[in-house]
């Protein structure tokens, strides 16, 4: 009986070990050692199989960057909605920030991206971090921009001076950021409905 040929793009039998998990774990790694995204020509010669067997995984160069991506943010901090929104916030920031700077290129790589995965993630756990106040949706849409917006300048900060920034630099503008955010929040608790 003829062996059958494998289809293009298809792992071969001796690349069966070859899984999207894999191939997002190794994608990180070069990553973080070169700063910059790796094509899928580097993953594959890393994995030691055909670029081709890469595409079976992922559909293009966009979807596996977005499982890379989404990979990296769901290890930062992952707030309970304890009621402590102040410390929750602090330290989904600081997550955060903490993974812009261990993975240089990577907030470039985000603000390229057309998917709102990655995004959505930050966003969700920011929600969960504020949940305590029960602030309206265009309330929550505006600290989560003010906080995105300031983070990322952190960030950008961080890479082009890294030996005069570190993560307590943003402990006094958090300090006014948490304050805008009980001020308003106050403010609005206490205004009374409208006619």
């Amino acid at each position: 009986m003829p062996v059958k040929e494998k289809g293009p793009g298809r792992p071969s039998r001796s690349q069966s070990q070859l899984s999207s998990e894999s191939i997002v774990v190794c994608a990180r790694d070069l990553m973080k050692e070169n700063s910059k995204v790796p094509s899928i020509r580097q993953v594959s010669s890393r994995l030691g199989v055909d670029a081709m067997a890469i595409y079976h995984y992922f559909s293009n160069k966009a979807s596996l960057l977005e499982a890379v991506t989404t990979s990296l943010m769901e290890g930062i901090y992952e707030p309970t909605g304890n009621g402590d929104w102040k410390g929750e916030m602090a330290r989904l920031s600081r997550s955060y920030l903490e993974l812009l700077r261990s993975h240089p290129g990577l907030l470039e790589t985000f603000l390229s991206m057309t998917s709102y995965g990655p995004a959505e993630l930050f966003s969700d756990r920011l929600v969960t971090a504020l949940a305590p106040l029960n602030l309206t949706q265009p309330k929550l849409e505006q600290i989560r921009n003010l906080l995105a917006d300031y983070l990322h300048g952190v960030a950008l900060a961080m890479q082009y001076n890294p030996d005069s920034l570190d993560m307590d630099c943003i402990d006094d503008s958090m300090g006014l950021i948490i304050g805008a955010i009980e001020s308003s929040h106050r403010t609005n608790a206490g205004a009374s409905p409208s006619p």
